[in-house]
């Protein structure tokens, strides 16, 4: 299944993509895409999408889940990515926390914070939790994970990397987190390690990936990050990012305010952003 959340920001209700690219309101089955809701979908394939109510229009989509209580990030978790950064294949994973607020719908803008010269693009194979789980063995990950999404995990590089203290305040900037359109039930995606990604920036390609060069995969990364705490319903994992971002090239290229950035990861639909002066 496809599921999406669509309608006016904090407003979104839940919805079903059909087999003709039409959105079905599922407001009668469930309250929203959260909590309980995300380890229960299975029941929600028994329904004759033709029987949900047709949404009319084309209604802002929103972020493919609601309720996320930890937006978790995984640096460096490409080779050549890390290559383009000057860094090292880390032995474990970098791991840290993008904050919530910054999550938006797949085609919000992208705000370019005041002060920043060097905002960037970093598409992403995102992971949604549907149950909880504390140490998790990797035979046991991917019974935890409710879908999958594409993330656009927007990084202010400056305040990342040449400001004291750590990540977070380059990470965590308002709409710095484009999140669905959709979350894509794993029935739909039977390797997650085999998913071709893109991003172009008015329209010339920038990255062109696979999550099959990824280092650590998705259910390693479940596993592990299980060890330290408790997975929970709605938190999202974002994997890393393949080569191709504006700090990696010569000269580094960044976002300016009217740019247009469009991404997108097999099978899980595509995202489209301007760019804004915030």
């Amino acid at each position: 299944m496809k599921l999406l959340r669509y309608g006016p920001q904090g407003q979104e209700k839940p919805g079903l993509l059909d087999a003709e690219g039409a959105i079905r309101d599922l407001s009668a089955h469930v309250p929203d895409l959260a909590g309980s809701v995300l380890g229960d979908l299975g029941r929600l394939a028994g329904i004759d999408p033709e029987s949900l109510p047709l949404v009319p229009g084309a209604p802002r989509i929103g972020p493919c889940v609601a309720g996320t209580g930890k937006f978790i990030c995984i640096g460096l978790n490409y080779a050549d990515h890390a290559a383009e950064s000057g860094l090292k294949v880390p032995p474990e994973p970098v791991v840290f926390l993008k904050a919530t607020s910054a999550i938006c719908g797949p085609d919000d803008p992208i705000l370019i914070p005041r002060g920043s010269e060097k905002t960037d693009w970093e598409v992403e194979l995102g992971i949604v939790i549907g149950k909880p789980g504390k140490y998790l063995t990797e035979a046991q990950a991917l019974d935890h994970v409710a879908g999958y999404c594409v993330v656009n995990d927007v990084s202010e590089r400056a305040f990342q990397t040449e400001r004291s203290g750590q990540w977070t305040k380059g990470k965590s900037c308002d709409n710095f987190g484009q999140t669905g359109p959709w979350l894509v039930t794993p029935d739909e995606v039977p390797d997650p390690q085999d998913l071709d990604m893109w991003l172009k920036v008015n329209g010339e390609t920038m990255q062109s990936g696979s999550t099959r060069t990824m280092v650590y995969g998705v259910a390693f990364l479940v596993s592990y990050l299980s060890q330290f705490f408790t997975l929970q319903p709605g938190d999202i994992i974002s994997t890393g990012t393949p080569p191709g971002v504006g700090m990696g090239k010569k000269p580094p290229q960044y976002l300016k305010a009217g740019d247009v950035v469009e991404l997108g990861v097999e099978g899980l639909g595509t995202q489209r952003q301007t760019c804004l002066q915030d």
